[in-house]
């Protein structure tokens, strides 16, 4: 196994992470924002009422993206095992 390969396997991990995580940190910020301007405008300031809004938001997301992100980790394994095999489709 070379060092480019080691590189590529490492980078498309990455890059994947990102890929995965990025929906649902932005599902959270949205959230966030939204209940932190609802505070700032009632002049609540309650640190449990950001949590579950956001922990319900992030819940419905992965159950509306399980399935895409389970698709992008098994097509992301299918390619590391076609290069492991040394045959690249």
């Amino acid at each position: 196994m070379s060092q480019d390969l080691v590189m590529q396997i490492f980078l498309g991990a990455v890059g994947l992470a990102f890929k995965l995580c990025a929906p649902m940190l932005i599902t959270a910020m949205i959230v966030g924002l939204i209940i932190a301007i609802l505070q700032a405008a009632t002049q609540v300031h309650e640190q449990t009422l950001t949590f579950a809004p956001k922990a319900i938001a992030v819940a419905l997301g992965l159950l509306a993206l399980g399935p895409w992100m389970i698709n992008e980790i098994i097509d992301y394994m299918n390619s590391i095992f076609e290069l492991m095999s040394g045959t690249n489709l």
